[in-house]
């Protein structure tokens, strides 16, 4: 079984372009971080910061392009900010939300256990639509996320190629990277994902 643990934040922008970064402390490839982008047109770009993390994501989630590029990321108690190849966000991070405050109750060790997530899915899916805490990863895989805490995003800025992407948005439609999509609100969840053979 393969673990990522860290953080996953998702956004939309007034463009119509939506952003899901994986900011990861542990993974199988060390730490790293990884862009996920879907634009107005419905293009999906993987931005990887090397060739290993690349093909490990573009196999286990669905992309029209995968982009190996520098990557920055920085994480502070009220800021996410990035930099990789053309992209450049800044997020400003908000309060717990109320779903976060309830689920740092639960023990850790369940919280992220495959058979919890599996058991909870149907809940998930029911509490924020869109969302499902189990499924496939392609290749025959199996999927958890495991998320541990939800804080909101109450401002971005983001710019690709110079060009800014626009306000802060509801990420709609949803993007269509695997089984799961992300909640509408732009927010940052602690998370660990779990990947099984």
């Amino acid at each position: 079984m393969d673990r990522f643990r860290g953080y996953i934040a998702g956004i939309g922008t007034r463009s119509g372009t939506r952003l899901v970064v994986g900011h990861w402390l542990e993974s199988p490839f060390g730490a790293f971080t990884d862009v996920m982008m879907e634009n107005a047109a419905g293009s999906r770009l993987l931005l990887a910061p090397n060739s290993g993390v690349a093909e490990y994501v573009g196999g286990t989630y669905r992309f029209d392009a995968e982009d190996v590029v520098d990557v920055d990321a920085k994480l502070t108690a009220d800021r996410l900010l990035v930099s990789a190849g053309p992209l450049r966000l800044n997020l400003d991070l908000g309060p717990r939300t109320f779903l976060g405050h309830l689920l740092e109750r639960v023990p850790p060790a369940v919280a992220v256990h495959p058979r919890w997530l599996a058991a909870v899915n149907p809940v998930a899916g029911l509490l924020v639509p869109g969302v499902s805490t189990a499924g496939s990863a392609g290749g025959g895989r199996r999927e958890f996320y495991g998320v541990r805490s939800i804080r909101s995003v109450a401002g971005a800025a983001a710019m690709w190629n110079g060009d800014d992407l626009g306000r802060l948005s509801p990420i709609r439609p949803p993007v269509r990277f695997g089984f799961s999509s992300f909640p509408p609100k732009p927010q940052i969840v602690a998370v660990t994902t779990s990947i099984m053979s």
